[in-house]
């Protein structure tokens, strides 16, 4: 992760109250492709709407990957709505929604 990205990261979250919940590289490149998918799929503005309802769904008790992976499955079961390659899901990454410590 970027030394500027992460830093960041850091201090949204000591400010949001979440830095008991740090941010792993991992989750950081789920959510991105998520993000990604979304923009190419949906329409771009589908980015960060995506990724925050994601959030909310961890918020409830969902795991990172598992919220990912339902919004992938999601993703591909309306198709490519940009023509781009079917997004690789959360769980096929290996991404199984945990957070550890950094």
């Amino acid at each position: 992760m970027e030394h500027d990205l992460e830093q960041w990261l850091a201090e949204l979250a000591a400010e949001l109250g979440t830095a008991d919940l740090p941010v792993s590289t991992d989750t950081v490149r789920t959510l991105l492709d998520l993000a990604r998918d979304s923009a190419h799929q949906v329409t771009r503005v589908s980015a960060p709407l995506t990724t925050f309802l994601v959030g909310v769904a961890v918020g409830r008790g969902v795991a990172v990957g598992d919220a990912a992976a339902q919004a992938t499955a999601l993703l591909e079961s309306r198709g490519g709505a940009g023509g781009s390659s079917p997004p690789e899901s959360a769980q096929s990454r290996g991404d199984r929604g945990s957070v550890p410590q950094s």
